[in-house]
């Protein structure tokens, strides 16, 4: 029984973290911690999960070391920085869902305007994106959760960056409320968001970085693109439409087959052949749906995915393949809400 504690644990994804991992027949939820008023328990908090009686209480780094093998942060961005060094230092492993350890020193520093206090960790960090680095995370003591919208726009762009197809990338995406996490802010308020589309941080947004850093790697060459997020009066959900200038025409056939190969062993990635992705197909499911139309020498590939379980806490869960135990059938029945897939 692999014993485990989230820090974090009243925030969306740390919610959807508690609900994955206490329904696991293999994972022991031990420790439990945020920032509360005072100790409560987690059902007393969150009516809606009944069964997790476990205390809710303030971090303790000690006390969760002790009680947990490995401990995931689903903390702010900036917070987790030290937080993860002190885990580690205890022997602990630690998978990290903020952008703390994602990034180069540099990078890091830029976009998130905080000096990198253990720059040393980031060569340690692998990125958490199982369909990519499913051997590295199985070593791995330190792993970073990639983002939401890296998740949904690297999966739908990795099988073509070694093939010298791609020109130019243009990401189009349309994100859910609660992808700005869980609090106070009038521009998330119900009468501002519903009934309209909000364009926001157009080719200015943190992830921006994060997934030309992946796209980079993949392709052996430097990789930019135009990064066009908006918000919709949604609760959760990714779905970004990505628009590709080719340097050479390729059927449809052929890139299909392309994904089709690529992720052959990947279980969470569903291919659309005879229809398109939409959100309702993924929402409460670990799955990124990919659909994908071809057009003379232009790519339209479209990914969906639910922010908060594959852009955040399944995806994590996932990668406690570093500790050998098989998450897999867990997350495949998250919930009977997803429809049908057109393989």
């Amino acid at each position: 029984m692999l014993k485990v504690g989230v820090v974090g644990a009243t925030g969306y994804t740390g919610c959807e973290l508690v609900k994955i991992l206490s329904r696991h027949p293999k994972v022991e939820l031990a420790s439990l911690s945020a920032l509360v008023k005072e100790p409560q328990r987690f059902n007393q908090l969150f009516p809606q999960y009944p069964d997790v009686s476990l205390l809710c209480e303030n971090l303790d780094i000690e006390k969760v070391a002790k009680e947990c093998t490995l401990v995931f942060l689903a903390l702010p961005h900036t917070v987790s920085l030290e937080i993860a060094f002190q885990f580690l230092k205890l022997g602990k492993k630690v998978i990290d869902l903020s952008a703390d350890y994602r990034l180069s020193q540099e990078v890091y520093e830029k976009w998130y305007k905080v000096k990198h206090s253990h720059p040393d960790l980031l060569e340690q960090a692998v990125y958490g994106l199982p369909e990519l680095y499913k051997r590295e995370i199985r070593e791995a003591r330190l792993i970073a959760n990639p983002g939401c919208y890296p998740t949904s726009a690297l999966l739908a762009l990795a099988p073509l960056m070694d093939k010298e197809l791609i020109q130019e990338i243009i990401v189009d995406s349309k994100t859910g409320v609660s992808g700005a996490g869980r609090k106070a802010d009038i521009n998330l308020h119900f009468s501002e968001v519903s009934v309209n589309v909000k364009p926001y941080k157009v080719n200015a947004h943190q992830h921006i970085p994060e997934i030309e850093q992946e796209l980079s790697k993949l392709a052996g060459r430097e990789v930019e693109i135009i990064f066009v997020p908006h918000l919709i009066p949604v609760d959760r959900g990714i779905l970004s439409t990505i628009y590709l200038s080719l340097n050479k025409e390729i059927s449809e056939r052929e890139v299909f087959a392309l994904f089709k190969d690529f992720y052959n062993q990947s279980p969470f990635v569903k291919l659309f052949r005879n229809s398109l992705p939409q959100t309702k197909d993924v929402i409460f499911t670990n799955y990124c749906a990919l659909g994908i139309r071809i057009v003379a020498k232009k790519a339209i590939v479209i990914s969906a995915i639910d922010n908060l379980v594959k852009g955040a806490a399944g995806q994590a869960v996932c990668c406690n393949i570093c500790d050998g135990v098989v998450f897999f059938d867990n997350l495949a029945h998250l919930s009977v809400f997803a429809g049908p897939f057109s393989h």
